[in-house]
This record gives C-alpha cells, structure tokens and sequence, in this order.
C-alpha cells in the first residue's frame, strides 16, 4: 500500500472557515462513495459547525487523565484499525496531552499518512515554525504550538481559505468565532486590522512561494522554455562595474510596481575574459541585492548576452535590466555589444530595459581580451585582408615596379597583418595567394606558374615560412589570453567559494544551488555511501531535475571522497570545466564534514550540560536528601529501642522530627524532578483562566503561619495559567523568601494588574542580593552567599522561572525598598490573545 495524501486547508487566522471549508470537502466526498471519517475536529459546541459533523462517520477519541483532569485526543490506533479512504484531522499544530502516542498532531497524521491513508487538515500561517519571530514580531505573542514547514511543504494539496480582515472582525462582532464575553477583547488586540493584514499578506505570501515552487517543478518535469509571466521576476545583468548599483535599485523599484516582484542579480564571469571585475566591487553590489530582497548570482558562460538570456529563461523571468554600454563610439565597430544582442534575441516574452548611467560611454576601463582566441570580427578582418589584400597589392606593383625583393616584403607585410589580424589560417591564406601571385606576376618567366633562377625558389619558400611562423605566434599568443581569461574566471569563482565556505557562509544545499547555477546545469546532487559495495544515499540535493540513485545515472559525476561523489545532471561537461567542477565537489565534502562536526559539538555539548548536572545533582544529593533520611532513621530506632521507655512527650518530639524530615525529603524531590522535566523539555502547561486567589492561598500551605501577609484582591482579572504549574512556583518563591526574611518580619504576597499582565509580588526584608548576582540565582544548584547545605539543592527559584516561563510569563528578581529582595511574577490577563493562540476555534461559514 502507498503512502497516503494530505491535503491542508491554510488560512491567516482563526475564523476564516478553514475547518467549515474541510467539513463541506468531506460531504462532497462521502456524496462520490467515498468511505471518509472524522479523526477528530473540534466545533467548541456551536451549532453551525455541528450541524456539519452531522452525516460522517466520527471515531471516538481516546480520554486521558492529566493532573486530576480529563481530557480526550485523536485515538490514532482506532483509525489504524478503523483503515478509512479519508480522515479529517482539524489542527495539525496542535500539542497532545502528555500520555498520548505523539507529542504533537502532526505526528499522528504521518502515522496515518504511511499507513496509506488520505488526510484532510487545517493549519494558519503563525504555527509555521519558520514564521515563529515574524508572528511575533506582529502580534507580539510567542507561538508555542508550531509544525515544522517541511511538513506542510509536503502535502499533496494546499488550498489558501482567506477572508479580508474587515469580513473577519465583523464575523467576530456577529459572535461566529468566540465566545460574547471574549470578543470586545479579542477584536482590540489580536484581530486588530493591523495584524490580520500582515498575516494574510504572509498567508498569501506563503502559498505563493508554494505555487511558484509548484510551477517549476511542472515547466521542468515537461521541458518548458517559454516563459510564463504568471510573476514579474527582473533579471539584472552586471558587469562588476560601479554602475551596477544603479541598476540594482531600479530594478528594485520596478519589482515594487508589480505584486510579488523579485530581483536576481546575476554576474556572469565570461571564460573569455570579457572585463574583468573587482571582487570587491562585486561584494557591495552582492550585499546591496541582498538588503533589497533581491537574490546574487554568479555563473560562467562564454557568450555572454547567450548565458544572460539563458539565465533568465531558467528562472521565468519576465524583464532584464542592463546598463547601457560603457564601450566609446569606435568600440562599436566590433559588435552591437551585449545590451543590443540581448534585446535583439529576446524575444515577446521578455522585456529588456537599457538603464542610462554615469558610466556609459566612458570606456570599459579594462583592455578587453577576446574571446574565442581572437573573436569573430578580427577573424573576419583577417581573411579579408589574407585573401583581398594581396590582389590589391598586385596590383598596385602592376604600376610601380620596385623589384622583386621589395614587392616580396610589402606581400609579406599583407601576411604578417593578416596573421595579426585573424590568426592562423587567414596568414597561411594570404601566404598562399601571394606567393602564387609574386610567381605569377613579378618571377621570370613572367605570366608563367614556372620559376627560371632557383634562388626566386628559395625567397619564396621564405616568404611562406615567414607568413607561417608569425601566424603561428600570433595564434599561440591568442590561446594563452583565452587561457588566462578563462582561469581568471575559474579563479574569481574559487576565490568567491572558497571565502564563503571558510566563514560558514554557505551551507551544503546553498553550495550545490550555486554549482547547478555555475554550470547551467538541471540538478546537483551530493551522493556518499559507507563503503565499496554499499547503496549510494542522498545527503544534499539542489535544483528540480530527476533525483538520481547512483553517480553513474548521471550526465556528469566527479568523485569527492572516498566514497562521495557530486552528480549533477543537464548536460555533459567539456573536459575544461571538470576542474573547477572537482573544486566544487572537494568543497562540498569539506562543507558536509562540517555539518556534521557541527551536529557532533551540539549533541557533545548537551551531553556535557547533561554530565555537569548530573555531577550537581549528585553533590546535592550526597548531603541534602542524606540529611534527613538520617535524621528519620535515627528518630525511628530510637522508637523501635526497647532499651529505653520513651515518655509521650519524647515520642511526639520524634515523631515530629520524622514528619518534617520526610516533608523536606518530599519537596527536594518534588524539586528535582521538576528541574528534571525543565531540563529535558517535558513541561506542557494546560492553560486556563483561573482566578489568583483560589490558586495563591493553595501555594502558602507549607509555610508557618503569620510568616505571609496575602494582599490578592478579589476585583482581579483571570490569569490565563496552568494551576499546577503557578501553584508550585508560587510556593517556591514563598518559600525562599521566608527562609531569609528576619524573625518577625512577613513576607507579603501582592498581586496587581497593570494593563494585559497581572503581577504577583513576593516581597521580603532580608539581606537582598546585589545586581549582579540577580540573575545567577535563577541557575539550577545556585545557592546565595553563605546558606547553608540544609538550605536546600539551590532548584526553586530555577523551576520557580521555568515554570513561569513555560505559562508565557516572566520571574524577575529586584530590590524591595528599605532593604530586602522582591520576586515579580508577571503573568497573562484573561483576554489576552493567549489562548485563542494556543487553541484556536474554527467560525462557521456564514448562512445567507
């Protein structure tokens, strides 16, 4: 059986119908016989949405008691064994209670993927754990139920359920969404317009960036070269000159005109050595891309308006910026140059823009090395005069007669400058015309292919050689300037990759990305394997052409270890590029083994945070907790003694010692495990609205009495909290401050709200902790100043954090004025986006 398909419902924010446009996909396919149930959705009893569970099939969800609560989840094992077409699985980000299967949702929803079952889900854009800092950065709440993108990425269907934000606040105000008494605060905070606008623009954003992914994959499964202008991407073409700056903005203004727009800065180092280009200049003009949104890139082509077009056809673009030539009115002798090339072979579908320049005309600053060894106009130059030149020669000596030694120089001076022109063959050419037309015309017997005086034979064997060997050089020096050229370019490249990978700049996919670039290539891939006769896996992979298993699959693979090897597939390399290519293919390898060093020092350095705890909890261990397991044992066999008759009084006084005894054993341990849960990431706080004075008063039953003074006013708002959780961090800093606050002096306990928070004040007179020690105290095993080991292992004001943290709270320590250490506990008001946030409630669609 396969695997199953998911399909997911994205919307921006709670209420705009995700789990109605779910419940309404489901009807449409239980009508086709379809054989689908609902896994679990939630319609937080409103009737709309019940109405439309009415009609499937719904699998019972599986209870599960925590901290004295019941709650119920999606059983994944019924519907394993329930094996439907179509599950309907609401809130994919959603946290299980502890005790379930998965910790999180979408875990459940792979098990039923791979089981070959399809699922429908619903998700908004600010659980995408990507998104995470933008979301806040927005709302100004912290996302801590989230999904992994990749998740998300990988569903088969994703359909955008999207709602303006003036439609969303009115089906708020109707009460669609939340409950009356929750709306006035929800529409004055979270769904402000402000912040629904920026979350659907991520939304739409999002599913965009989806689409285009989509699309790419579509042109390149079917070889489509057209370009579809379904969004404006403008291509810059730069040449490493200051004017490229200027193009690099203007583009960027004519990406903002259009919706969407992008900007791909390209360089494209020419193996002729078309202008070289400061590395330097090519850094600003790369950072200055980056800071504009837009994209850099650097690929090698040896036509270079061919590349430049290539290019933007490989990436859909839709418009090409370039600068008007640099090159001087003369310099248009040899060619159009780039910008007229390009527009000229552009065709409809993209729209090349000239940009004017402080630069151009000035000249291109740099001789310019041409490519192709000598380039297609000298080439032309010099057959021209290789072969036209000597019957103008000839006949020019028709009329002048100079003797045959100087009309053999000027033929040869037509030779030696059809060689510096074109070369090789336009010399050997010339050479051959003018040797037949100096037989011909000027050696005796005259108008005769016959030559009387050998010494005429020997001066024209000459002449040839002459011809020849000063094409030769002039050949040989052409090569060696294409050479050069193209091992600058190879070297700019080398340089640019070789700085990037030694900073960590680049990381294994971002490399193969820039080698498929480079090479103009479909796809790179980094394969590796454990040994000779092991299967090849895949560790890095860039680019939207067909996968490959094994190197020998294709176009081009270049070993890059002992058992690696890139494989790259588009086309077969010429044997030249393949150096460069094993450059790239040693540097991969260098980044992957970094990689995975890197991975290797973050599990190394959790298990030696791991070890350093151990060794504290260890040491706390060795004499707290043995304390008063001695104390109890020795008060125990004092009791149990037959040697001595114990008076009442005497028993109540050890027994006494026992209870207080296991009651600090008791709290050590509570404590440790607690920072244990902290530590390993367990603590899943249930959130609710509570009032403080039903939960304070329960944290200060351990403390003697008259040591607390409670000021916890009843006209307080609801705190969104964990019971539990306040309960114990409350009874923590209680706890510590009594422990050094003076005989006869209470500790008081204050509680206040201060716009959306309610602060808890814990306030004592004791010694007080300077500044710099305010934060050390909140590290596990940190006890202050001179306390004494029966103090405690140093764990409650750790936990007593965590814990208000875990809540979306803060724990801060300041001075109490007059002397003295005051704990503020900040926590969430009721109506404070949290909740809505951590549970969102699907509206029903609106009923016409």
């Amino acid at each position: 059986m396969g695997r199953g398909k998911l399909r997911i419902y994205l919307g921006a924010a709670p209420g705009v119908g995700k789990t109605y446009a779910m419940l309404s996909e489901a009807h449409r396919r239980v009508e086709r016989g379809t054989d689908c149930v609902v896994a679990f959705v939630e319609h937080h009893e409103r009737p709309r949405t019940e109405v439309m569970l009415h009609g499937l099939e719904q699998v019972a969800r599986k209870e599960l008691e925590y901290r004295d609560t019941t709650f119920t989840e999606m059983d994944v094992d019924a519907v394993l064994a329930r094996a439907p077409q179509v599950a309907l699985v609401d809130e994919l980000a959603h946290t299980n209670v502890p005790g379930s299967r998965n910790a999180k949702r979408w875990q459940d929803v792979e098990k039923l993927l791979a089981a070959g079952i399809d699922v429908v889900s619903t998700v908004n854009i600010q659980h995408l754990e990507s998104l995470g800092d933008v979301v806040e950065s927005i709302t100004g709440v912290r996302q801590r139920e989230t999904v992994p993108d990749e998740v998300v990425r990988r569903a088969d269907q994703i359909e955008l359920v999207d709602m303006s934000p003036e439609a969303l606040r009115r089906r708020m105000a109707h009460g669609n969404i939340y409950r009356p008494d929750k709306v006035d605060a929800a529409l004055s905070n979270y769904f402000r317009p402000g912040n629904l606008t920026a979350l659907r623009e991520l939304a739409l954003l999002w599913v965009a960036d989806r689409v285009d992914e989509y699309l790419k994959q579509y042109r390149s499964d079917h070889r489509v070269s057209k370009i579809w202008g379904s969004r404006e991407r403008i291509v810059v073409g730069l040449t490493g000159g200051p004017e490229g700056r200027t193009l690099i903005r203007r583009a960027a203004r004519l990406a903002e005109k259009g919706a969407g727009g992008e900007v791909l800065a390209v360089y494209i180092a020419s193996s002729d050595g078309l202008t070289a280009a400061s590395p330097k200049e090519l850094a600003v003009q790369r950072t200055l891309a980056e800071d504009l949104g837009g994209t850099f890139h650097h690929v090698v082509g040896d036509d270079i308006p061919a590349a430049l077009l290539a290019f933007a056809r490989g990436v859909n673009a839709t418009q090409i910026v370039l600068g008007v030539s640099r090159r001087k009115s003369w310099q248009y002798v040899f060619g159009p140059g780039v910008g007229a090339t390009v527009a000229r072979d552009s065709g409809p579908d993209l729209d090349v823009h000239l940009i004017t320049h402080d630069e151009a005309g000035k000249g291109r600053g740099l001789p310019v090395a041409r490519g192709a060894r000598l380039g297609r106009s000298r080439i032309i130059w010099g057959w021209l005069v290789g072969v036209l030149g000597p019957a103008v020669m000839a006949v020019l000596l028709n009329t002048i007669h100079l003797g045959l030694a100087n009309d053999m120089l000027l033929f040869l001076a037509v030779t030696v400058a059809a060689a510096l022109l074109g070369g090789l063959l336009p010399a050997l050419a010339s050479a051959a015309v003018g040797s037949l037309l100096l037989n011909y015309f000027y050696t005796p017997p005259l108008h005769r292919w016959t030559i009387a005086d050998p010494k005429n034979i020997v001066a024209i064997v000459i002449f040839v050689g002459v011809g020849v060997s000063v094409a030769s050089v002039v050949d040989l020096a052409a090569r060696r300037t294409h050479q050069a050229a193209r091992l600058r370019a190879e070297s700019e490249i080398l340089s640019f990759l070789a700085g990037n990978v030694l900073r960590g700049e680049t990381g294994l996919e971002e490399l193969l990305e820039r080698v498929r670039e480079t090479f103009g290539m479909e796809s790179a891939a980094l394969l590796e394997r454990a040994g000779d006769h092991d299967p090849w896996t895949c560790a890095g992979r860039a680019g939207l052409g067909p996968a490959v298993q094994r190197p020998d699959e294709a176009d081009v693979d270049v070993p890059a270890g002992d058992h690696m090897a890139l494989a790259l597939t588009g086309r077969v390399l010429p044997a030249e590029d393949r150096r460069v290519l094993a450059a790239f293919a040693a540097q991969a390898a260098v980044v992957l083994d970094r990689r995975r060093l890197q991975e290797e020092a973050e599990r190394a350095r959790a298990l030696a945070e791991g070890n350093r705890i151990r060794t504290a909890l260890l040491a706390a261990v060795s004499h707290d907790l043995r304390t008063p397991l001695a104390g109890i044992k020795a008060a125990v066999s004092s009791l149990r003694s037959d040697d001595v008759a114990w008076s009442e009084e005497d028993q109540a006084e050890l027994l006494e010692g026992i209870e207080e005894g296991a009651d600090r054993l008791d709290h050590l341990v509570g404590n440790l495990l607690d920072m244990s849960r902290l530590q390993t990431g367990t603590v899943t706080p249930l959130i609710r609205e509570v009032d403080l004075d039903e939960v304070v008063p329960m944290a200060l039953v351990g403390v003697p009495e008259d040591s607390v003074d409670l000021d916890v006013p009843e006209t307080l708002p609801m705190v969104e909290v964990d019971p539990g959780l306040l309960e114990r961090s409350v009874a923590n800093l209680v706890e510590n401050a009594v422990k050094y606050s003076p005989p006869g002096r209470a500790v008081l306990v204050a509680a206040s709200a201060i716009a959306d928070r309610v602060e808890v004040r814990v306030v004592d007179r004791g010694p007080g902790v300077p500044d710099e020690a305010k934060e050390r105290i909140f590290e596990p095993f940190q006890r202050y100043g001179d306390a004494p080991r029966g103090a405690g292992v140093g764990l409650g004001l750790a936990v007593a954090r965590g814990f208000a943290e875990a809540m979306g709270g803060t724990l801060n320590a300041e001075d109490t004025p007059g002397g003295g250490l005051t704990m503020v506990l900040t926590l969430r008001a009721a109506g404070s986006r949290a909740q809505e946030l951590l549970h969102p409630a699907e509206p029903e669609r609106q009923v016409t």
